[in-house]
């Protein structure tokens, strides 16, 4: 399974958010500029973020985009599912019809395990973790 450049970046934007947008709104070109991301590119996920409720734009010289929930409130899943889709395998764990040979399968049983390891990872883990993990490593990098 390969993550499309659109959750990647979404994502690493939404952590840029996280972490410094919290007291006012980044705007789009500093956000890009931070995670080398192009401008147009960035609008687009921008705009897929705040229709599903993960962000909020401030319009006005001083606008720009801010969390619309808690970082603690928002799970990577949820993000995932957003920009990615729903996290699929193979076809016949979801649809055991795509398959005559679904339900004696082996094989199925191991990516059925596979989407269901990726799905419990991706919900263990908010944003405010992602947060916490970047300034741990900043910490670390400091001390001597």
């Amino acid at each position: 399974m390969k993550l499309s450049t659109r959750t990647r970046y979404g994502l690493r934007a939404i952590i840029e958010l996280a972490e410094n947008g919290r007291e006012a709104p980044l705007q789009i070109k500093a956000i890009a500029r931070s995670q080398e991301i192009s401008v147009k590119y960035l609008e687009q996920l921008m705009t897929i973020l705040r229709s599903a409720g993960f962000v909020r734009s401030i319009r006005g010289s001083k606008g720009g985009y801010m969390l619309a929930r808690s970082p603690n409130q928002i799970k990577l899943s949820d993000v995932f599912d957003c920009l990615e889709g729903h996290v699929t395998t193979v076809e016949c764990v979801e649809d055991t019809k795509f398959c005559e040979r679904a339900e004696d399968c082996v094989a199925r049983q191991v990516w059925a395990q596979v989407q269901k390891a990726i799905k419990d990872v991706l919900q263990s883990i908010t944003l405010q973790d992602l947060v916490d993990r970047a300034k741990d490593k900043k910490m670390s990098n400091y001390q001597i």
